[in-house]
This record gives structure tokens, C-alpha cells and sequence, in this order.
């Protein structure tokens, strides 16, 4: 004789008033308690032995819980466990327990490639990589399920105030992390790296920078750091050399490919949607820069292959390995103040036009009609411009330098 299945309405649900179990068929049952409560219970035997596991809480007419349509096809995975001779409650109960388990390291891994999808560059995905490898080390081995605010403070404070703004992105980075965990079931309550009416109330308060500041290096001691840079022979020493001489943001050279370069042009197009602007950009290289790109080709190299390779094979160079050369060699700086630099010095040691500088480094023009006026990115005169930086930078780092002056022509 064929099972019954499928017995209960929805009506029947929402306005069952008897106590006890209310069969729907095939080990189904919707419970109804005398304090007016519901809940789905799915009963089987296993090893001769008659067992109860809960599905959850019925849905009512305003309250939320699980429906009528759910509960039947928990119950029907219930039975195909049972049918390939798995017993559905301790396997509910193995799920909990490896949830409860995974640590964050382990979650964070999985989640990243979802996370990094949508990022314009390498770079980018590089950075979160980092955060949720070396900032979040200390918790990566805890169950996600049980980290606290204890945990986080532990991170954020030793670089609160020393590092405010890469403080700020781990904290952000771990709590969108613990936010994917609890939407997964793998955590409850209030997330422990929430900023508002949490962490706000327990760090100290940063002193705002200005917006785009970055420790730059004066532009008179430009040329005797480039001497003690070229010394240096590892890839980041020549994606830092290259990022120098370009004034390129330091994502724009860690994810330049070389389908990018016309070297016998001496010309590098970094794409729209590579650049901050969303702009297509075009940079003169020097005669350095060339010799930089042609000296890291090899004959394994394919248009797609990134200029500055990384340790990984088809992977981009660390923006940590940049990072830590400069800390090597000269601490307190940072590679995005060398635009700065270079900033400083064709106003203060050119004749070059502000224009022309500011073309150089890709700024975006917020005067409509200077913008509007601007026809041409002016690229042999900005060639110009780059070149003189280059002889800038060569020049005998003796104490006798006098800035270069040059005339735009």
C-alpha cells in the first residue's frame, strides 16, 4: 500500500487549535503545544530505535517560522538520508559541529575569491588577501563562531594610531568577513568589529589626514634614494624604479601587462579600467623605464604576462613587496608619495607648466572650463617632462645637486 503523504493544508497549519501531533504523512508532523505554539518534528527509527529531530518553528499568519512547503522538503531530505542509510539526526548534528569549527582563516579563504570578483585590479584583490593573511593572523585559527571584540581590539590596537588608515581596512575587511558568517549560519549575535555604538566607544579617536596625504619623500634626496634603489636586483626594486620614473599610482604598475607597451614607441596605454578615473591614460616612458620593461621579458613572456611578476605563477607582484623594499631602505615614506615628490619638483625646480604635471599624474581636472579647453593630453610635451625627471633623478647624489631647470618647448 502506498504512503500517504501531503495530508495538511496551508489553512490547516495557520488555524490548527488541537493539542498533539497533526500528521502530513512520511514521517511529517506539525506539533501543536498547549501553550499554543507550533513547531515541524520529523519522526523515523534508526537501529530499531524511534527518533524525533526538529525542523524548526511553524510559520504563522504574523509570526515568521518555517512553512508548510519547507518543512516538506526538509522532511524529504530527511528521508533520502535515511534512504542511503544515514541517520538524519546525527548528521544534523555532524553539520552544526563543523560549523561551529571552521575557523576564520578558513571561512575568509572560501570567501575571498567571491569578494574579489568585482575589483578592477589585481592590486586590490592583493590588499584583501593581505589583510585577511597577515593583519588577521591572530584569529584566523579561532572558530569564527567565537570570536569577540577582545579578539579584534587585539588587532586594531597596536596600529590604531600608528596606521590609521590601513587600521581602518582591517576592520572593515574582518567585519564584512564575520557579516558573510552569520548570513552563512556560522555565527550569531551583534558583530564584534562593528564601528557604529560599538568600536567607536572603545578606540581611541584618529586624527583626520587630508585627504590623498601620503609621507613623501623630498624631492632633493630623490636621487640618492634611486641610487641606493638600483643597487637593489629583485623585481619589486624594479616595479618601484618604473613607478618612480612614470609617477604611476603604484596599482597601475603592479597590474600592467605587456599588451599594454608600444616599447619601440616608448609608450605604455594603462586601460580606462585600470586608472581611477575611469580614463584611458597614456604615459611617455624614458629611455630607463623602456630598458626596465624589455630587461623583465623573458621568453616564457605573452602579451597578457604581467610586466612585474609575482611569486605565484600568472599572479601580479605584492603591493607588500614595493612596501617592504621601501621600508628597507628608507622608513616613513610611502610609494604613493613619490608623485608627491615628483609633484613638488616640477614646481619648484621646472618651468614646466602646472598643467603639464598634473596631466603627468592623471589627476582629473574639477574646473569645467580648464577642463573643457584641455584637447590633447599634450604627450611629447609631457615626454619632455619625463625625461627631465629621469636626468633629475641620475644626477650624483653628492650634495651638490642644484634642481634641474628646464624650459617646456
Amino acid at each position: 500500500m502506498a504512503r500517504v503523504i501531503n495530508r495538511l493544508t496551508s489553512r490547516q497549519v495557520l488555524n490548527v487549535k488541537t493539542f498533539g501531533r497533526h500528521a502530513d504523512g512520511g514521517g511529517l508532523y506539525l506539533y501543536a503545544a498547549k501553550d499554543g505554539s507550533r513547531r515541524w518534528i520529523f519522526i523515523y527509527e534508526s537501529n530499531g530505535r524511534r527518533r524525533e529531530m526538529g525542523l524548526g518553528p511553524a510559520a504563522g499568519a504574523k509570526k515568521a517560522g518555517i512553512s508548510l512547503a519547507d518543512a516538506r522538503r526538509k522532511a524529504e531530505h530527511a528521508r533520502r538520508l535515511r534512504f542511503d542509510g544515514l541517520d538524519p539526526l546525527n548528521e544534523s548534528r555532524a553539520r552544526r559541529t563543523a560549523k561551529k569549527s571552521k575557523t576564520f582563516g578558513q571561512f575568509a579563504d572560501e570567501l575571498l575569491p567571491d569578494i574579489v570578483k568585482g575589483f578592477r585590479n589585481a592590486v586590490h584583490r592583493n590588499q584583501w588577501k593581505m589583510t585577511l593573511e597577515v593583519y588577521a593572523k591572530p584569529i584566523r585559527s579561532k572558530a569564527i563562531s567565537e570570536i569577540d571584540t577582545e579578539d579584534i581590539l587585539k588587532i586594531l590596537k597596536p596600529i590604531w594610531t600608528t596606521k590609521a588608515e590601513t587600521a581602518g581596512r582591517v576592520r572593515g575587511r574582518i567585519e564584512r568577513v564575520l557579516d558573510a558568517a552569520k548570513a552563512k549560519g556560522l555565527r550569531s549575535g551583534d558583530n564584534p568589529a562593528r564601528w557604529q555604538g560599538h568600536l567607536k566607544e572603545l578606540l581611541a579617536r584618529r586624527n583626520k589626514l587630508a585627504r590623498g596625504h601620503h609621507a613623501a619623500l623630498p624631492y632633493e634626496n630623490a636621487a640618492a634614494f634611486m641610487q641606493k634603489l638600483r643597487e637593489r636586483e629583485s623585481v619589486s626594486a624594479r616595479a618601484l624604479e618604473f613607478t618612480i620614473l612614470t609617477a604611476a599610482r603604484s596599482g597601475e604598475t603592479l597590474g600592467a601587462r605587456l599588451n599594454e607597451f608600444d616599447l619601440d614607441k616608448a609608450l605604455w596605454i594603462v586601460p580606462a579600467k585600470r586608472m581611477k578615473a575611469g580614463v584611458e591614460h597614456r604615459v611617455p616612458l624614458t629611455a630607463r623605464a623602456v630598458e626596465i620593461v624589455r630587461d623583465l621579458m623573458t621568453a616564457e613572456s605573452t602579451p597578457d604576462s604581467y610586466v612585474f611578476p609575482g611569486a605565484k605563477k600568472g599572479e601580479p607582484l605584492s603591493s607588500m613587496a614595493m612596501l617592504q623594499l621601501l621600508r628597507d631602505l628608507h622608513k616613513g615614506i610611502t610609494v604613493h608619495g613619490f608623485r608627491s615628490s615628483f609633484r613638488d619638483w616640477a614646481g619648484d625646480a621646472t618651468n614646466f607648466p602646472r598643467d603639464l604635471a598634473e596631466q603627468a599624474l592623471a589627476h582629473t581636472i574639477k574646473d569645467k572650463a580648464e577642463a573643457a579647453y584641455r584637447r590633447s593630453d599634450a604627450l611629447e610635451k609631457r615626454r619632455k617632462l619625463m625625461e627631465a625627471w629621469e636626468k633629475y633623478l641620475a644626477a650624483p647624489p653628492d650634495g651638490k645637486v642644484l634642481p634641474f631647470r628646464q624650459a617646456a618647448e
